[in-house]
C-alpha cells in the first residue's frame, strides 16, 4: 500500500510540476489541426522535454524520502552499539577521502547483502546498508561495500542517471506522439485534429519505444558500476573490494528485497543472460571481478 501511495503522490508532483512550468513559458498546445500531421512540434518538444524531466528530476529531488520510506531505512542520529558506531566513522572516512559531505548513513530491514546510495547532491547523499550484509560481511568487505557506494556519490551518478533517463523520456514522449499522428492520419484517415487512434497507438508506441530506450539507461547504469568498483578499490583497497563481490556472487541466489525504484542503485542485482542482459541495471559480477584484477 505504501508503495502505491508513493507512486501517487510522485506522478502528482510530476504533473503538477510540469503543468506549472508549461504554463509560466505559455506553451500552446501541440494538436493543431492546420500543422503538419497535426502537430506543432516545437509546442510537442518543449511539452515532452517538460514532462520527461519532470518526472526524473522530481523522483530525484525525492529520492533520498522515498528510499528511506520504501526500505525501511532507520537512520543513525546517534549510534546504539559499537557497530553503528563504526558503521558512521567509517562512512565518514571514506566520505572525507573521496571529497564529499558526509552523507546520512542508515540500515534497511533485509536478509539478502546488499546497499545503495541516493540523493540530488553528492554532499547531500544517503547511503544505507542491509542487516544481512553487515551480519555476514567482515569489516573489510562492509568497507569496501561503502566505498563503493560513496564511489556513486562522488562521481554523481544519481543525478547524471537522472539526466539520462529525462532525455529519454523527452523523445520516448516525442517520437510516439509523431507515429500516433502519421497512424491516425494515414491508417484511420482522420484529417480532422486526432481521433481515439491517436491516443492509442501513442500509448502503444511510448510502450514499446519506452522498452527500447532503457537498454540505453541500462547500458549507462552498467557502466558507472564499473567505475564505483574502481573507487570502491581505490578507497578501501583493491582485494577488500573483490573478496565483498564474491561474497555477494555466492549470496546471489537470495531473492532480492529491494524496492524495484532502488535496484539500480544497489551494489548488486540479480544476474541476467542473453537478450535480457540488455535491460540489467548491474554487470555480470564476474566481469565486475575480472575488471579489478587487470586493475593497477
Amino acid at each position: 500500500m505504501l508503495r502505491v501511495l508513493l507512486f501517487l503522490g510522485t506522478n502528482i508532483a510530476v504533473i503538477a510540476v510540469a503543468s506549472i512550468t508549461l504554463n509560466l513559458l505559455g506553451v500552446d498546445s501541440y494538436l493543431q489541426a492546420n500543422q503538419p500531421y497535426g502537430l506543432n512540434f516545437q509546442s510537442l518538444l518543449i511539452f515532452c522535454f517538460i514532462f520527461g524531466m519532470s518526472g526524473s528530476l522530481v523522483s530525484l529531488f525525492l529520492s533520498k524520502w522515498m528510499a528511506k520510506m520504501s526500505t525501511r531505512t532507520q537512520i543513525i542520529e546517534q549510534p546504539r552499539d559499537t557497530a553503528e558506531k563504526w558503521l558512521l566513522e567509517t562512512v565518514r572516512e571514506l566520505a572525507d577521502e573521496a571529497g564529499i559531505g558526509m552523507p546520512e548513513v542508515g540500515i534497511f530491514p533485509a536478509m539478502q547483502s546488499n546497499a545503495f546510495a541516493t540523493g540530488w547532491n553528492k554532499n547531500n547523499a544517503l547511503v544505507a546498508v542491509s542487516e544481512g550484509l553487515l551480519r555476514r560481511f567482515s569489516h573489510d568487505e562492509v568497507r569496501a561495500v561503502l566505498a563503493h557506494e560513496i564511489g556513486h556519490v562522488a562521481n554523481g551518478d544519481m543525478v547524471t542517471l537522472s539526466l539520462i533517463q529525462g532525455v529519454v523520456n523527452t523523445f520516448v514522449m516525442f517520437f510516439a506522439r509523431i507515429i500516433g499522428s502519421i497512424v491516425d492520419r494515414v491508417v484511420f484517415k482522420n484529417e480532422n485534429g486526432h481521433g481515439i487512434g491517436f491516443f492509442v497507438v501513442t500509448i502503444v508506441a511510448e510502450i514499446v519505444l519506452g522498452i527500447l530506450a532503457s537498454t540505453i539507461v541500462m547500458w549507462f547504469s552498467r557502466r558507472r558500476e564499473f567505475r564505483a568498483d574502481d573507487m570502491g578499490a581505490r578507497l578501501a583497497g583493491k582485494g577488500a573490494m573483490i573478496s565483498a563481490l564474491q561474497r555477494l556472487k555466492m549470496e546471489s541466489q537470495v531473492p532480492d528485497q529491494m524496492p524495484d525504484t532502488l535496484t539500480a542503485f544497489g551494489i548488486t542485482k540479480g544476474q541476467r543472460e542473453g537478450f535480457k542482459a540488455l535491460f540489467s541495471s548491474h554487470p555480470p559480477l564476474d566481469d565486475r571481478i575480472a575488471a579489478l584484477q587487470t586493475m593497477r
